[in-house]
């Protein structure tokens, strides 16, 4: 995944990009950058954050840079901002968003003359030098903007710093959000709403799917118009979104709320407490206790002061490691307790196995598992949230082969319906598998009623295999 924050002001910029920018730290792990124009020009720094929060690997760089106008990034994946020169001028970028197209739309760009790309240490070419390319085949920013999303498979919402100003555009379908902040003198872009209330700007506006817009000191122009048809990942919801953001008027932390309210108001099992796996597991439990009057317990806490979220390692096996290592038990809350634990999702299921073993040797009497959304059967193809290369990494998808023979994929569509038979046994079979005493997974109906809106606004591909 990966966030981006951008300011234009009348006075330095540097503080206010440096704290809205790491406001995105929870988006990704591996990389964070900054650049900025002044009088100077163009500045930039980039680090690595895998092993350090973003805030200490640019400290430094806070002192040094000077600019009013200036972009920053957290990433999962690629080294950005870049700074780009080319017919259009010189600028930098910053990118979120992924493509499934990349060898064809390279090919392309060295057809139509494009000489070289740089390799990243992976051997993969940057996304964000590749939407860089694709802007520059047009005779405008704006046009070029058009241009790379209308051809890119997949979506990608950037920033784009001038000496002018910055463009800041919303992908195609508005899958991820891009809102306006405004205070006296300066105007900010940001992907999370809630990373700019501190440095004390107000809410000015989001914008919609595919809108472009020019941002000044003074003033923030429409270049692109918005389109109508929207197709926002309802997971910033469920997982991703930070509790305080709120993307088209409906708060993170609010609809986890309604999410396990609905999730209660469809179950009758009997319990001594509800808990949630932390941090985003928390709002779901609360809401889900608040209905069912069954007391919230926190039966293991998170270990923070040196686990935070950038130092989780890019390998899985130690991912999972780490993340029981966070989670410390308070033997009062669960020796000889019946738990239902919530859990924002199953994906392979290994972590929340164990999360679940951990809790039977601490002496939990019993273990029933709510995830807070329905069962994932398909890996998201247009954000970067998973390391999953393959849909069968999903344990829905390997219960389904085992049960339908081959890849599993020729009666996908059964097991997505909740009151099938094919659904139950799928259901059933995980259940054994991660050893829950009961399981029972959220309704698609309810989550998008839990949400709130248009059903048709959201995307929930990852739960149904539907496209736009």
């Amino acid at each position: 995944m990966g966030g981006f924050f951008g300011v234009a002001s009348k006075s330095d910029c540097v503080f206010d990009l440096f704290f809205g920018t790491d406001y995105h730290s929870h988006l990704g792990t591996k990389r964070g950058g900054m650049a900025v124009y002044g009088k100077d020009g163009f500045e930039r720094a980039i680090h690595n954050i895998e092993n350090a929060p973003f805030r200490t690997k640019f400290e430094r760089d806070v002192e040094e840079m000077k600019g009013n106008l200036g972009i920053g990034c957290i990433s999962d994946t690629e080294p950005q901002p870049l700074i780009v020169r080319s017919h259009l001028g010189n600028f930098a970028i910053s990118t979120v968003g992924r493509i499934n197209n990349v060898d064809t739309l390279v090919q392309e760009a060295f057809t139509n003359g494009t000489t070289h790309f740089l390799e990243m240490s992976g051997g993969d070419i940057n996304p964000t030098e590749l939407t860089a390319a694709l802007i520059n085949r047009r005779d405008s920013i704006p046009e070029g903007i058009r241009y790379a999303q209308s051809i890119i498979d997949g979506s990608m919402s950037m920033l784009i710093l001038t000496p002018e100003g910055i463009y800041a555009a919303r992908d195609r379908l508005g899958r991820t959000p891009v809102i306006i902040g405004k205070k006296k003198g300066a105007y900010c872009a940001s992907f999370e709403s809630f990373a700019y209330l501190n440095l004390g700007y107000d809410d000015c506006r989001e914008l919609g799917p595919g809108e472009v817009v020019f941002i000044t000191p003074e003033s923030v122009e429409v270049v692109v118009p918005p389109a109508d048809k929207m197709k926002i990942c309802t997971f910033l919801w469920v997982y991703f979104g930070y509790p305080s953001s709120t993307y088209e008027k409906v708060n993170v932390e609010q609809m986890r709320y309604n999410c396990g309210d609905m999730l209660a108001r469809r179950d009758n099992v009997e319990a001594d407490s509800v808990a949630g796996v932390p941090d985003s597991g928390t709002a779901h439990a609360i809401g889900y206790a608040n209905r069912a009057g069954i007391p919230f317990t926190r039966p293991f806490i998170k270990y923070t002061p040196t686990w935070p979220r950038s130092f989780m390692p890019q390998n899985q096996s130690k991912r999972n490691l780490i993340a029981r290592m966070k989670l410390i038990p308070v033997d009062a809350l669960i020796r000889g307790k019946r738990l239902i634990l919530i859990d924002d999702s199953i994906v392979r299921g290994t972590q929340l196995r164990e999360t679940t073993e951990f809790l039977y040797h601490s002496g939990a009497k019993e273990v029933h598992i709510r995830p807070a959304c329905p069962p994932l059967l398909f890996g998201c193809k247009y954000l970067n949230f998973s390391r999953s290369t393959s849909d069968m990494d999903l344990i829905t998808r390997r219960v389904i082969a085992s049960l339908e023979g081959g890849d599993g994929s020729t009666n996908l569509a059964a097991y997505t319906d909740p009151d099938s038979p094919q659904y139950a046994e799928m259901v059933e079979c995980i259940r054994r598998e991660l050893k829950f005493t009961t399981l029972k997974y959220h309704r698609l109906d309810d989550m998008l009623a839990a949400a709130g809106g248009d059903p048709c606004r959201f995307c929930t591909y990852c739960w149904t295999g539907k496209e736009e």
